[in-house]
């Protein structure tokens, strides 16, 4: 019965992965027939499967009965993207940095309403915070670099965010209010660098900057942490730097 499952699971995703071919080859919204014509699917199996590939939003329903490659694919497909070139790009300025501060330096990209840290060069003494381990995520109100792709996102979409997830509360500096939350933004917005004041973890602070695609769009942020003691605000200015060149070696026109 075990291999008869299996065997099952794996015709499903045949079938499933036939289908989102068949879309990706199309330049127009393909209907249920035409879908089911073309992948051998009786139009039932393939309702059922386009129905579940729609609720995961890697296809969309255009109208009644047509579909079209949906943006969960592309948002996948610009992770992988930053994930292998950003951090090639990014490590060695990443390295300059550490070297110049001696701080712990981050690269970390947005998964939805998330940050996820994806690099990190640190000293063989410095503080391992779990916050900031490669593959972590975080919210985006409580990191300096969330707070970047915040104020990218402007003003309608951030409270789209609120209402979605909330303030959620780490710390007691975590912001818990809106208009604090957006005073904040308008703040780093004229600076051009952002500050995690103890807001994600007691003790750890951070500074962070965006940096930029070849089209100018937002696709990763640079940040260094440190226990509060230690941090100096006027390393603001460094970081945006180094985020600028990395900006730069990826063919950004805003560095």
């Amino acid at each position: 019965m075990q291999e008869t499952n299996g065997r099952t699971s794996i015709q499903v995703i045949d079938r499933m992965m036939g289908l989102i071919d068949v879309l990706s080859k199309s330049g127009n919204p393909m209907n249920l027939k035409e879908l089911s014509q073309v992948t051998n699917l009786h139009p039932s199996t393939a309702h059922r499967i386009l129905n579940a590939l729609a609720h995961y939003r890697v296809i969309d329903k255009v109208q009644t009965g047509s579909y079209r490659l949906g943006t969960r694919l592309l948002e996948l497909g610009n992770i992988t993207k930053t994930r292998i070139d950003i951090r090639k790009e990014a490590l060695p300025f990443m390295q300059e940095l550490h070297q110049q501060l001696q701080e712990t330096v981050n690269l970390s990209i947005r998964q939805g309403d998330e940050m996820v840290y994806v690099e990190r060069v640190a000293g063989e003494h410095s503080a391992i915070r779990v916050t900031h381990l490669i593959g972590a995520k975080a919210p985006l109100h409580v990191t300096a670099v969330g707070k970047i792709f915040l104020i990218e996102d402007g003003k309608d979409e951030t409270l789209s965010y609120i209402n979605r997830n909330g303030l959620k509360v780490f710390t007691k500096n975590t912001i818990k209010d809106s208009h604090i939350l957006f005073a904040e933004l308008e703040k780093i917005q004229a600076q051009g660098y952002a500050f995690d004041n103890e807001e994600a973890e007691a003790g750890l602070s951070c500074i962070g900057a965006g940096i930029y695609d070849d089209s100018s769009l937002l696709v990763a942020g640079l940040s260094i942490s440190t226990p509060s003691h230690r941090l100096n605000r006027n390393w603001g200015k460094h970081i945006k730097s180094t985020a600028d060149k990395i900006s730069a070696a990826l063919g950004s026109a805003r560095a």
